[in-house]
C-alpha cells in the first residue's frame, strides 16, 4: 500500500541528559563484576508482532560514539548504528515472546520469557543485570533497576538498538505477507492506518488478540486472517484510494 507522503519529523533534542554514559559499567568492573548485562524492551504497546528484549554486554576498553536510547534515533539512524553496536559488545542477544505467546501467557510473563531467551542466548553468566525501567522483569529482584535507563546507561541503550532494529527488520519481514496493515511503517504500533486496517479486516495471523481494542471489530477477538488473495485485493483497493 502506498504510504502518503509526511514531511520529516525533527527529532527528540538531544542533551548532556540524553547521552547514555559508562559511569555505572565502570564502578561495577571496578568492584569485580566483569560482565554486566544492560537490558532493555521493545514491542510491549504493539498490537502485533512480538515483545522482544536485548541484552548486550560492553567490552571495558572500547567505545562506540553516538549510542543513545532506541527511541531518540531516526530509523535510518539505528539502521547505521546497528552493526557498529553488534560488533562492538562482548555478548548480546535479542529474545522474542510471539504474539500467542502474549496471549496465552499474558504481557508481564511474555516480557519475562522473552527476557530469559535473551539472557540464554548471551552464553555468559551475567555478574550484574541493568535493567531498563522500575520493574526487574528480568531476574526476580535482583537485577538493578534504571529508571530513564536507555538515556543514561550505554549498556542499556546498546541493548535498546539492537532489540529495537531486530524487531523492526521481523516487522519489515511481515509486512509483504500481510500488505494491509502497514507494518513496514508501523511496525505493529498503533496508529490511524492500522486501525483503520483492523476496522475493515481484523486481525491477522500475527495480531495479538487480548487487546480491548480487538473487542470492538466486527470479528472479534476469535477472528482469523482472511485469506491471501483477499490480502491482495485489498492492497489494491486501499491503493486506489490513496
Amino acid at each position: 500500500m502506498a504510504q502518503p507522503p509526511t514531511r520529516p519529523r525533527p527529532g527528540p533534542r538531544v542533551t548532556r541528559r540524553t547521552v547514555p554514559s559508562l559511569t555505572l559499567e565502570r564502578q561495577l568492573w571496578a568492584e569485580g563484576r566483569e560482565i554486566v548485562v544492560g537490558v532493555d524492551e521493545v514491542g510491549r504497546g504493539a498490537w502485533a508482532g512480538p515483545i522482544s528484549v536485548g541484552a548486550a554486554v560492553l567490552p571495558p576498553d572500547r567505545r562506540v560514539y553516538k549510542i543513545r536510547d532506541s527511541k531518540l534515533l531516526a530509523e535510518a539512524e539505528r539502521e547505521r548504528l546497528y552493526d557498529r553496536v553488534a560488533s562492538w559488545c562482548r555478548a548480546w542477544a535479542v529474545g522474542h515472546a510471539s504474539q500467542a505467546e502474549c496471549d496465552t501467557l499474558g504481557m508481564s510473563a511474555a516480557q519475562k520469557l522473552a527476557a530469559r531467551r535473551a539472557l540464554a542466548g548471551l552464553g555468559v553468566e551475567p555478574d550484574e543485570v541493568l535493567v531498563d525501567g522500575s520493574w526487574d522483569f528480568v531476574a526476580d529482584g535482583w537485577a538493578r533497576r534504571l529508571v530513564k535507563g536507555d538515556a543514561t546507561c550505554a549498556s542499556i541503550a546498546a541493548a535498546s538498538i539492537l532489540a529495537k532494529v531486530t524487531r523492526d527488520r521481523f516487522m519489515r519481514a511481515e509486512a509483504e505477507h500481510y500488505p494491509m496493515y502497514d507494518f513496514e511503517y508501523n511496525k505493529g504500533y498503533p496508529c490511524p492506518r492500522h486501525k483503520l486496517a483492523l476496522q475493515a479486516w481484523g486481525p491477522s495471523a500475527i495480531h495479538r488478540r487480548t487487546w480491548v481494542f480487538m473487542d470492538h471489530l466486527p470479528w472479534g477477538r476469535s477472528a482469523a486472517c482472511r485469506p491471501a488473495d483477499d490480502q491482495a485485493q485489498l492492497a489494491l483497493d486501499l491503493d486506489d484510494r490513496g
